[in-house]
């Protein structure tokens, strides 16, 4: 990270957020770099590229999304491009630098008629039973002259598939074409195979499983979402001497029997080594399928990988001969076994993030409820089994399926595992660290350590809630912690992915779906559960999301994209406040009054969700509850972020519409929920709560001669809880902002440093090694409640970030060109340190505390300036360098609004 960031040369060189550009399917790539380090700031650049365009130099300080202006791109198309830039030094010299290294660009096939190959899949008679279908493989073989100059594989498929040439598995990626909406969008992957390649006879095989597209999937394990057959879609083009050969798939590929008996995404995957062809199944012609060539589209975020491995902390065996296996570390992935029984013989792994009282793994708090039959649980899954065919050297590696686990207990092995027989792969999509922390207090690092740990959990393909009981891409989740996630990897690409999907699932009423990907609005909009689409908090996460990613890299591209969406779903939201009222208002005030029109009061909104000692969620109550001192709260905020992002793309008239829209929305707020003292209340609790207390606070929602009749409500019931949380879901991640920014730092501080329930330290001090779903997650007697590994309560590290070690973004700013340093110690800390990879470079804050005098460290890049605010001095404003100052360290009791999550 730090090596990128302190090249002396353009460097980080990215395409359309890409660091590996192979495959895109886009004829209209955007080019970045970071500045060279040691520079003040760039005042012009010359990009070159290896297809002949060459921009001369340009008078810019630009250095983001440079719109690609050479030949037109077509399919196959390949160059490279390197940047050079004229900076000015600190002496205030003009230096030509040197060149970047070069990037490759790639571009995939680009149209339907680019593809001679058919889709192909296998001939079921019978289907069998989600979670018990097995994998089939698809091959044929093809004789070369010679080892071409040059070789390309695209593919993809209806399903997960491995592709193999000549037995070897070809490139790193996994969980292949990955997940999206497949309706709408299925990416093709592009692999270069003239190294696998040789004179003679050449076998290519894919190996094709369920995957997402028809294994079962999320809280209620609904199969076949995309259709009920798996099929698979190749073509390799191998070019010598000016002349190209292509194999596709088509009727002449065979069909047959894998070692993998069965494979799910929940359930797990069963294998049987012992026979290359299982039960001695012939190959068969494979059958021609229905597929879309529309649809198929290049990379828009980085690769699925395998980024790390575990090796396991303990191996034990217990009475009952099962051997647990903890790696110490929750994750995303799978177990690799490297030592198997004789043949014949079956070892079972099975995976979880708990063990119960006598030791073993235990999935009961994993298992989801039945909404169809009340009362009743669906299994939990994450199993796994192999046969052994008893071959030396054997090794079961389950990558048709995803765990999320810590603990795996193996059974039916008679041998004693070693550490070096079993190891953890963690499985995500491969971003890019951007930033760290650490201070004085241990457990305060380690849970920012925790919740790394948590997101990265959680990071594969799409943002997701938990990787073992759901593996869903809810949006409430995303909007709620991509503040943080931006901070701490490069999640652009994820993201603007991810956001595809959600405007691909939004209904034709404006509706956002909790998640995506998904089957599309037709489905969703049909199933027994549709009724809790549409929630506030939730949907603003087409909103929020791009906005924040605008934000952390100044790509007003990703919020002209959204656009259109946002508008839809604002036109539901407005539509629903404006035709509907709740039966309880109508009936308190038959008339309505004025404000009335912009409360949203009426649908189904999951509230504040899991509110400490509050009611039990219940979906169902929730369709007629009143939660509208919620959602008309994000009404109003998101109409007033995209009154922002108007503003930012030039749309001055829908900028002033909005503003206008969301001040009257607020002032609905006030007048239904603000009583005459100035605090909060939703009528039915009084007093009101913490989180509405928050939201009032964090969303501007109250004029500011009540903003501390708020706080002091807020303080009191902090206080009255006995200096606990009282915030669920939504509020969470603004609770300590809330009361930092209002004068009450030091009960932020004793929040935060809590260490009986509800609260952050009581899950590193019982071992937690991610984030819980529930404050309670493991009790004090060690039982197991909810998911263990649900980020979004993580998003309290922010205020590590930006009020501990004290570095944020300046208001207004995007893409990191203006930073506030303010560090604001609190808890008897003596030290914190912090860094941040923006797009300008790299950003560094240190500073401790000795003998009453704050003493702070701060690295700018080039083109950032930086507001330096230390207890007793001035503000100062500096520009790129190293810089030392020194302050006394008694705390400033003033407030800082601009503290608060970003907002325009």
């Amino acid at each position: 990270m730090t090596g990128h960031c302190a090249s002396r040369n353009p460097a980080r060189l990215r395409t359309n957020h890409l660091a590996e550009a192979f495959g895109i399917t886009n004829t209209a790539p955007r080019f970045s770099w970071t500045p060279p380090h040691g520079t003040v700031r760039q005042t012009a650049y010359q990009l070159s590229t290896s297809n002949g365009w060459d921009t001369g130099r340009v008078d810019s300080d630009v250095h983001g999304f440079v719109p690609y202006g050479g030949p037109a791109l077509g399919s196959r198309d390949r160059f490279e491009w390197k940047v050079r830039t004229w900076n000015v030094g600190p002496d205030g010299t003009e230096a030509l630098s040197g060149w970047s290294e070069p990037m490759a660009v790639e571009l995939g096939l680009l149209h339907p008629g680019d593809w001679s190959a058919r889709w192909i899949g296998p001939d079921e008679p019978v289907i069998p039973a989600p979670a018990q279908r097995p994998g089939y493989a698809l091959h044929r073989d093809f004789v070369l002259e010679a080892v071409p100059d040059a070789a390309r594989a695209y593919a993809t498929a209806h399903g997960i598939y491995e592709l193999f040439i000549n037995g070897q598995r070809v490139g790193d990626q996994q969980l292949t074409p990955g997940s999206t909406s497949y309706r709408s969008t299925l990416q093709v992957q592009t692999f270069d195979i003239a190294p696998l390649l040789r004179p003679g006879s050449n076998t290519v095989r894919a190996v094709l499983t369920d995957g997402w597209f028809r294994g079962s999937f999320g809280f209620t394990r609904d199969a076949d979402m995309y259709g009920t057959q798996t099929a698979f879609l190749a073509q390799l083009e191998l070019g010598s001497g000016g002349g190209w050969t292509v194999i596709g798939t088509d009727g002449s590929w065979l069909v047959s029997a894998t070692e993998i008996l069965a494979a799910d995404l929940m359930a797990g995957q069963r294998v049987d080594l012992r026979a290359a062809a299982v039960q001695g199944e012939a190959a068969r012609h494979a059958v021609l399928r229905e597929g879309s060539f529309s649809t198929l589209t290049g990379p828009v975020a980085p690769p699925t990988r395998i980024v790390e491995e575990l090796a396991p902390v303990s191996i034990s065996r217990l009475g009952s001969g099962h051997q647990i296996v903890d790696l110490g570390q929750n994750i995303n992935g799978w177990a690799r076994l490297n030592r198997l029984s004789a043949a014949g013989t079956e070892v079972t792994l099975v995976y979880g993030e708990a063990l119960d009282a006598d030791g073993e793994v235990t999935r009961d708090h994993l298992r989801p409820i039945d909404f169809k039959n009340p009362g009743q649980f669906l299994d939990a899954g994450q199993v796994d089994s192999v046969v052994s065919a008893g071959v030396p050297g054997e090794v079961f590696e389950p990558r048709h399926t995803i765990h999320g686990f810590q603990f795996v207990s193996v059974r039916g092995l008679a041998d004693t595992l070693q550490p070096e027989d079993i190891v953890g792969c963690l499985v995500q999509t491969d971003l890019e660290r951007l930033g760290t922390f650490s201070c004085s207090d241990g457990r305060l690092n380690k849970l920012h350590e925790i919740v790394d740990w948590s997101f990265r959990g959680n990071a594969c393909e799409v943002p997701t809630d938990c990787p073992q009981r759901e593996k869903a891409g809810w949006t409430g989740d995303w909007q709620l912690f991509v503040p943080t996630a931006t901070y701490l990897y490069d999640v652009a690409g994820f993201s603007r992915k991810w956001l595809n999907d959600v405007r691909a699932d939004q209904w034709d009423n404006g509706v956002i779906a909790n998640i995506s990907p998904s089957p599309g609005p037709d489905v969703t909009s049909a199933e027994f559960m549709a009724f809790t689409n549409g929630s506030a908090g939730w949907g603003d996460a087409i909103v929020m999301v791009p906005w924040e990613i605008y934000l952390a890299t100044g790509d007003t591209g990703i919020l002209d994209e959204n656009w259109d969406a946002m508008n839809r779903w604002l036109g539901f939201i407005r539509s629903s406040a404006e035709g509907n009222r709740h039966p309880a208002r109508a009936a308190l005030r038959p008339t309505p009054e004025e404000h009335e029109q912009y409360l949203w009061d009426t649908g189904f909104h999951f509230g504040e969700w899991m509110e400490p000692g509050g009611p039990a969620p219940d979906l169902f109550a929730s369709r007629s509850m009143d939660n509208g001192i919620v959602a008309t709260a994000f009404y109003r905020h998101s109409s007033a972020i995209m009154a922002g992002i108007a503003a930012v793309l030039g749309r001055d008239a829908e900028a002033r519409e909005l503003r206008e829209l969301s001040e009257n929305v607020r002032w609905a707020w006030q007048h239904e929920y603000l009583l005459p003292d100035g605090t909060v209340s939703d009528q039915t609790v009084r007093g009101g709560t913490q989180a509405n207390c928050v939201r009032a606070l964090a969303f501007d929602l109250v004029p500011d001669a009540a903003r501390d009749a708020v706080t002091d409500q807020l303080a009191s019931l902090v206080r009255d809880a006995g200096i606990h949380l009282g915030t669920g879901f939504l509020a969470t991640p603004y609770l300590l902002p809330a009361l930092a920014d209002n004068g009450q730092l030091d009960l932020a501080y004793e929040l935060l440093m809590q260490d009986s329930a509800p609260s952050w330290l009581v899950m590193v001090d019982r071992g937690a090694t991610t984030i819980w779903e529930d404050w309670n997650g493991i009790g004090p007697d060690g039982s197991v409640k909810g998911s263990l590994n649900h980020y979004s309560k993580g998003a309290v590290v922010s205020f590590l970030h930006r009020y501990t070690a004290g570095l944020r973004q300046a208001p207004g700013s995007a893409g990191w060109e203006r930073v506030i340093i303010e560090p604001r110690p609190g808890a008897g800390l003596t030290s914190a340190s912090t860094l941040h990879c923006g797009p300008q470079g790299l950003i560094e804050v240190d500073w401790t505390i000795d003998d009453g005098v704050l003493a702070l460290t701060a690295t700018i890049p080039s083109g950032t300036t930086a507001d330096i605010r230390l207890p007793g001095e001035p503000a100062t404003a500096v520009g790129p360098g190293t810089h030392t100052f020194a302050a006394a360290s008694a705390r400033s009791a003033d407030t800082s609004p601009d503290l608060l999550r970003s907002t325009p």
